[in-house]
C-alpha cells in the first residue's frame, strides 16, 4: 500500500473538522478506509502531527536495551553460555534466533574459544596403515 499524501490527509481532517460528515462519510468521500480516518484523528490528537510515521512501523524489538546490557553482563561473567542458558538466565521470553541476532548486532559471541594452542601430539606411527586383511606376520 502507498502512503497517503499530506495534502489528502489535511483535506480529510479539515472536512471532518468543518462537520461535513461522519468519519465513515469522510472515508467514502475521499476513497480511503475508515481505519485511516480513525488513525489520522488519533495521531493528530496524540502528537499534533499528521505526517506519515514510517519510522515507527514494523515489529518492535523483543529484547530491549536493558535486556541487552544484562546479556552483556552475563557473557562477561561466563562467556561459554549457550543460547538456551542465556535466555533462561536473562529471563527472556523470545526465540533463540532473536538472541542470536541481538548478540551479532552487539558484536558478541556465545561460542567457546580455544585459548590454548592446538595439541602438537601427532600420530604414533607415521607410516601407512595396513588394511588388516592379508597382512604379513613375522
Amino acid at each position: 500500500m502507498r502512503t497517503i499524501s499530506l495534502d489528502l490527509r489535511q483535506r480529510i481532517l479539515s472536512s471532518y473538522d468543518n462537520k461535513e460528515g461522519t468519519r465513515l462519510e469522510m472515508a467514502r468521500r475521499f476513497r480511503v478506509s475508515l481505519g485511516l480516518v480513525k488513525k489520522l484523528l488519533q495521531q493528530r490528537r496524540r502528537t499534533g502531527d499528521i505526517a506519515p510515521r514510517h519510522r515507527f512501523s514494523g515489529r518492535k524489538p523483543t529484547i530491549a536495551a536493558l535486556d541487552r546490557s544484562q546479556l552483556r553482563a552475563l557473557l562477561a561473567k561466563k562467556n561459554d553460555l549457550t543460547l538456551r542458558e542465556l535466555r533462561q538466565a536473562a529471563g527472556l521470553n523470545c526465540s533463540l534466533q532473536a538472541i542470536n541476532v541481538v548478540l551479532a548486532r552487539m558484536g558478541l559471541t556465545y561460542k567457546k574459544r580455544h585459548s590454548a594452542p592446538a595439541n602438537r601430539t601427532g600420530p604414533i606411527f607415521a607410516g601407512r596403515a595396513s588394511s588388516g586383511v592379508g597382512g604379513r606376520h613375522r
